[in-house]
């Protein structure tokens, strides 16, 4: 007779929390509190009658046990993902996980010309910066150095910044060198030195905004309601410049060393990821303008 399994649910908080090594982030990608997270795998512990994880103050540290069954796990959630895939047959979303900046003002605006083709498949998007249980993803596209060993990763283009600011702030000051804009409340960003020296001038004492916001899309709406000057891609907020929401005073850009990169999951890498990622590949090179974002 076979003995009862834990429930599912607590196998997969386990894959995740070792995954992450830490409850808190596991909990968001979740979409749970940390303390059911916690809860459960005390609960888990329990059921199993083995320590999973060895905790001290605030450090995690998931025993050798828990990392062997937690890659066990998620080769058991990728096996029943394929079968319910198989079962649902062509009619299968592909699911596409994205920054929410690269996801909205990039993806979102170009999905129909996706669909003019022959090969398209219904696409469902997740925005997150998070990563993700491989598991929850076919295709996934995020930034960073290309360091994903347990994918086939695509470079599509390079993280760039450059300044962007509304109409109205932008006609308060004149702005006749880089160097103006420290004149004017700089939204945080962490490329604000390079882009300085990119553009050849030194800031000794910039001036930032209060506020910090933990994306460029939020950057964004900041900046179009003149909070302050923003650090932002060119590509792929071209819309909000051809709407003349914001607009770029210099034309100096900063690119790198991140890129944008196309990670497709092996257990997933079906013909319809295969062609999603050729379509992506073919929008990147072609002159076209896609519709303005709202």
């Amino acid at each position: 007779m076979r003995k009862r399994l834990p429930p599912l649910e607590s196998l997969r908080i386990l894959e995740s929390c070792v995954r992450h090594g830490s409850f808190t982030r596991a909990a968001d990608e979740l979409g749970v509190t940390a303390a059911a997270v916690s809860l459960r795998i005390r609960n888990l512990e329990a059921e199993l009658g083995i320590r999973l994880f060895e905790r001290s103050g605030p450090r995690l540290q998931a025993t050798a046990v828990a990392v062997t069954l937690a890659g066990q796990i998620d080769d058991a959630l990728r096996v029943m993902h394929s079968a319910v895939a198989a079962c649902r047959g062509g009619t299968q979303a592909l699911r596409v996980t994205a920054t929410p900046s690269f996801a909205s003002r990039w993806l979102a605006p170009r999905l129909a010309r996706y669909h003019q083709r022959a090969d398209a498949v219904p696409v469902q998007i997740d925005c997150s910066a998070e990563q993700r249980s491989s598991g929850d993803f076919d295709v996934a596209i995020r930034t960073g150095l290309g360091a994903w060993p347990d994918f086939t990763v695509t470079r599509l283009l390079p993280v760039e910044s450059t300044p962007m600011l509304s109409p109205s702030l932008a006609s308060t000051v004149k702005l006749s060198s880089p160097a103006d804009l420290a004149k004017l409340p700089l939204l945080a960003h962490d490329d604000w030195p390079r882009w300085f020296h990119h553009a050849g001038v030194r800031v000794s004492r910039p001036r930032f905004c209060a506020d910090e916001y933990p994306t460029h899309e939020l950057d964004a709406a900041a900046a179009i309601e003149g909070a302050g000057v923003a650090l932002l891609s060119p590509t792929l907020f071209a819309s909000t410049l051809r709407d003349g929401k914001l607009v770029q005073p210099f034309p100096e850009v900063v690119a790198g060393p991140k890129w944008h990169y196309l990670l497709l999951n092996p257990a997933a890498a079906g013909p319809a990821a295969q062609g999603f990622r050729a379509w992506l590949q073919a929008e990147l090179t072609d002159p076209a303008q896609p519709p303005s974002s709202p």
